[in-house]
């Protein structure tokens, strides 16, 4: 059993929670919830519910592209290059401005191939000692579809900044590796990955999460 871990968060840190549960809250016309970070991971759950895996997505990268202006995106897309200081500066910016939603990370080495083919070491990864939002849901499919893939797909295709998260569900550390162009879906084994042992819903039976393609 994973060891149960307090975060206290700043008073950034809860209007970051604010900000963007309300964001979510818009985005599928319900309520506000109320109680912090758990409300907002129940908010994510609200989400889940009656949509299909693509359905999820679609919900957070609506979510996702309300948090930065459409003229801002067209910038950074046009301005910026995904260039090794490009990529470093993004990693140390999510170390920042992510441990609300994920917990203590820290910037590290990554071998990164770039879309010239060559591999270069550079120190454009983000390292998740132990997700928050992963260990409070315990689902792969919350992971995954409203975190993994949408942001993924955020980066590489709104900022033009390629994105690849891997996660690690046995204990709950997760990478993010800026410059690295993600996976497709289908090939990715975090989209065949089987419940959590912890899942309140879990089904043992199942090879796969049934969240992941609902």
């Amino acid at each position: 059993m994973h060891t149960a871990e307090v975060h206290h968060d700043s008073l950034l840190d809860r209007i970051l929670i604010w900000l963007v549960s309300r964001k979510m809250a818009n985005a599928i016309d319900t309520d506000m919830p109320t109680g912090g970070y758990s409300g907002f991971v129940d908010l994510s759950k609200q989400i889940m519910q009656g949509r299909s895996a693509t359905e999820q997505q679609a919900v957070v990268a609506r979510v996702l592209q309300s948090l930065v202006p459409a003229p801002v995106l067209w910038m950074i897309r046009k301005f910026f290059s995904p260039t090794r200081l490009v990529c470093v500066l993004n990693a140390w910016f999510a170390a920042q401005m992510f441990e609300w939603l994920v917990g203590p990370c820290e910037v590290t080495e990554a071998d990164v191939e770039g879309l010239d083919g060559v591999v270069r070491s550079q120190p454009s990864a983000v390292h998740i000692e132990k997700c928050r939002y992963l260990k409070d849901s315990q689902c792969v499919g919350l992971c995954v579809n409203l975190c993994k893939l949408p942001t993924q797909s955020f980066f590489t295709e709104k900022f033009g900044i390629p994105l690849t998260m891997t996660p690690d569900f046995e204990d709950l550390s997760c990478k993010m590796v800026f410059g690295q162009v993600p996976p497709a879906a289908i090939a990715d084994p975090a989209t065949a990955q089987p419940c959590l042992s912890e899942c309140p819903s879990s089904n043992p039976s199942a090879p796969a999460c049934p969240k992941l393609d609902c």
